[in-house]
């Protein structure tokens, strides 16, 4: 294939092009945010579970509470049914020793009942105080979760905007070479990376290996207008004043 030396000089250009463009794609796959948003994700389930886990312990302490004080009422209201038939004066020695005999019984049920509910009254309370730090660690991991999220998007933006600029770049820059040249340029860029490199130091400025005597030789001995491609990455060997050939 033959091209004008000036032309194989301008794909230099069109090479940086697709390397910015190629960093842009780089930068937004990589960037730092995107793995600090999933691990504050994994944190948000973290929190998440610890807040259901806790927040479901407040709730069956919450039904014990009810259910004991349910308890309490009960033998209170037993109690004072008790003590009106004792002040009522209408019941019998026996009734009135076994009266006497279930109140003496229901006040030390309800003492123990009233322990009983003030120990679930102080777990309830350290449960409660677990949740309300949990809700506030997991307001915490939300909140690290949106902050990332904001950085990498402010991020995207800018990237957009090199992206966007640089592909009109390249479409400008792509209409002033030969279609020949052009497919050949993008065909080994889309395998190897790189289209085209310029040779300095007897090295392919694209896969940067230093040439053998042999392949220097041929860089040498072609014309000026040959397209050369380099024998270890096929990309488009660049030479000009600075090639030292």
């Amino acid at each position: 294939m033959k091209a004008d030396p000036a032309v194989q000089r301008r794909l230099l250009d069109l090479a940086e092009v697709d390397a910015e463009l190629a960093r842009v794609t780089h930068r937004r796959r990589t960037l730092p945010e995107i793995a600090q948003i999933a691990e504050a994700e994994k944190q948000v389930q973290v929190k998440q579970d610890a807040l259901v886990t806790v927040e479901t312990a407040l709730g069956d302490l919450d039904r014990d509470v009810k259910r004991q004080e349910t308890e309490i009422d009960q033998v209170r209201a037993r109690e004072d049914r008790d003590r009106k038939l004792l002040q009522g004066g209408t019941v019998g020695a026996k009734q009135l020793s076994d009266l006497e005999h279930e109140l003496a019984t229901l006040e030390r049920r309800q003492g123990v009942l009233e322990d009983d509910l003030l120990e679930l009254m102080e777990r309830r309370e350290a449960v409660e105080a677990d949740v309300q730090h949990g809700r506030v660690e997991l307001d915490k991991a939300q909140q690290a979760i949106a902050e990332a999220a904001h950085r990498r998007d402010e991020v995207f933006a800018d990237l957009d905007q090199q992206e966007a600029k640089r592909i009109a770049d390249r479409k400008r820059m792509a209409e002033q070479f030969p279609a020949d040249l052009l497919a050949l340029y993008d065909r080994v860029r889309a395998h190897k990376g790189i289209g085209a490199g310029l040779v300095r130091s007897r090295r392919c400025g694209a896969c940067r290996i230093e040439m053998d005597r042999t392949a220097l030789g041929k860089v040498r001995d072609a014309a000026a207008d040959d397209v050369v491609q380099c024998e270890e990455c096929d990309a488009i060997m660049v030479r000009t004043g600075e090639s030292g050939l």
